[in-house]
């Protein structure tokens, strides 16, 4: 094996390192550019030993640099440092406040009480489900009975009614 395809390989193993390294080591981006330089090297280097070689080089690089990408996001949740600057998902207790617009669509319409004064938005009650609502009026005291009467999103509006 010629000496100029063994750096080719070469380069493209430090391309595959500085990838993971960009995905674990805030850089500013400097180890991604030191990636595509290297990988750049690689391919010249395969083109100047042969086309055929250069082809199979640029094939091996698309496939490498996303496999490698996805790889690397898979791992890092894993990682201490991952961990670290990863946000877990928020976790729904029972009792939570509804949050899914599916499910919030099946509101509209119903009656409920206000848990929150709502200065517009604020929590109601509805079968004992607490739901984040904005009043349609503006101030609503805790205590009133309030109606949904429209849903965009997970935005739920009411209105003040008259019952008890």
């Amino acid at each position: 094996m010629d000496w100029w395809l063994l750096l080719a390989v070469f380069l493209y193993a430090i391309c595959a390192a500085l990838i993971a390294a960009e995905v674990f080591i805030p850089s500013g981006g400097l180890l991604g550019l030191g990636a595509v330089a290297s990988l750049l090297a690689g391919v010249v280097i395969f083109f100047h030993h042969s086309a055929l070689a250069g082809w199979i080089g640029v094939v091996v690089g698309l496939v490498m640099v996303p496999s490698l990408l996805v790889a690397a996001y898979k791992i890092l949740p894993r990682t201490r440092f991952g961990r670290q600057v990863i946000l877990a998902p928020p976790v729904r207790q029972r009792g939570d406040a509804i949050a899914d617009t599916p499910e919030l669509i099946k509101l509209l319409g119903r009656t409920g009480r206000v848990l929150t004064t709502l200065r517009p938005v604020g929590m109601c009650g509805f079968d004992g489900q607490r739901v984040e609502c904005v009043a349609e009026s503006g101030f609503v005291p805790k205590g009133r009975m309030v109606k949904v009467i429209h849903i965009e999103g997970t935005q739920v509006t009411v209105r003040v009614t008259e019952e008890a």
